[in-house]
């Protein structure tokens, strides 16, 4: 089955892969409360299921009198995962509250701290930041594991436009000063709605509400450049999950990939309001955005089947990087459909070459549809 989609396949990492891999390989972030009781299993599940990185919250996502008992259940579940000799499971970070909990949490976990990958700061901001960055770097050192921090970009003064440029400037002194512990960028637009009353509906993306646009596009802007200087900013959450798998089974019990049954899929898939996700996603890749915040295990296939570089754009890339292309130019593209322009398409083929390294390259005739169907347990 894979080399029947694959041109190239995805390469393997582990959690001690390089940073630059590893900000790419986040993909669809899959974010659950601390508080499960069957937290541990969750997270093998999802393993299971394709799922590459979670964030375990003891944030918004719990109640404030649950924090004790989240980190209990948290620091017990870790434990028992551990414990398990074959245990396999995905990239582990924390959504913490205060910065008194990372030296705390890694502590109480102990030699089971080696399942851990970082930490999530919510509400980043250079005043509020800094000591979370702090107490990472001194944990670190301290128990001798590497851990990276995911600011959370969603504070007020960063959206209201009196004080944004500011507030970035702000988080770009602070993120830079902890370069190499800071794995990637998070975009909270959630609580960017919620400061204005807003809610996307279902058929809307992010890019729909001007005001967040206008966030995303500050951010990127700012701490997304491709000059060396900038850092991966991940896609906000999507909030519906109307779709269920069971929806598709009956499609995947029918003979393989016909071309009539890819169109029944994607009628199912804009028929159970899956299209606003599939657009948002889209769109975050044109606005420079990898991976994506979700709450929800049925968007993690989606957002990898379009993580995946399709062959037209692998060839592009690998036309445009040509070492004799050094001096610049513009050359018609293999498909003969566009130009591609060395030197203002280098960043562009770069970034696409890393992203082709960890999600692969899907053969010619192999679109979005087939890689999602390919995904979903038959």
């Amino acid at each position: 089955m894979r080399k029947r989609l694959f041109f190239r396949e995805p390469c393997a990492f582990t959690p001690d892969s390089p940073g630059r891999l590893l900000s790419v390989a986040l993909g669809a972030t899959l974010y659950s409360p601390a508080t499960r009781p069957r937290l541990a299993d969750d997270v093998l599940k999802q393993a299971a299921r394709g799922v590459v990185s979670m964030v375990l919250c003891l944030e918004d996502s719990i109640d404030d009198a649950d924090v004790g008992p989240g980190e209990e259940n948290l620091v017990r579940q870790i434990t028992a995962l551990d414990a398990l000799p074959d245990a396999d499971p995905p990239l582990l970070f924390i959504r913490v509250r205060v910065p008194e909990q990372i030296p705390d949490l890694v502590r109480r976990l102990g030699p089971a701290v080696r399942l851990l990958s970082g930490f999530v700061l919510p509400k980043f901001t250079e005043e509020r930041g800094i000591p979370f960055l702090e107490a990472l770097a001194t944990t670190e050192a301290e128990s001798g594991r590497r851990l990276f921090a995911m600011p959370v970009l969603e504070s007020p003064e960063l959206l209201y436009r009196e004080s944004r440029v500011e507030t970035l400037e702000g988080i770009s002194r602070a993120i830079d000063k902890y370069r190499d512990r800071v794995l990637a960028l998070r975009l909270g637009v959630t609580d960017f709605c919620s400061s204005y009353g807003l809610r996307r509906g279902p058929d809307m993306t992010a890019y729909d509400v001007q005001i967040v646009a206008s966030v995303i596009a500050d951010v990127v802007n700012m701490l997304g450049r491709a000059d060396g200087t900038g850092f991966t900013v991940t896609g906000p959450v999507w909030e519906y999950f109307r779709v269920q798998e069971r929806m598709f089974k009956p499609l995947l019990r029918q003979s393989p990939f016909l071309e009539v049954q890819a169109a029944e899929l994607r009628e199912k898939l804009i028929e159970h309001a899956m299209d606003g996700l599939l657009r948002e996603i889209s769109l975050d890749h044109a606005n420079g955005l990898l991976g994506k915040t979700c709450i929800h295990p049925s968007h993690v296939l989606p957002v990898h089947a379009l993580s995946v570089v399709s062959h037209e754009e692998f060839t592009d890339a690998q036309d445009i990087l040509r070492p004799e292309r050094g001096g610049g130019g513009v050359l018609r593209s293999a498909y003969t459909n566009k130009m591609n322009e060395v030197k203002p398409h280098r960043a562009w083929a770069e970034r696409t070459l890393l992203r082709a390294e960890v999600f692969g390259v899907a053969n010619q005739d192999i679109g979005f549809v087939e890689l999602l169907a390919a995904g979903l347990p038959a």
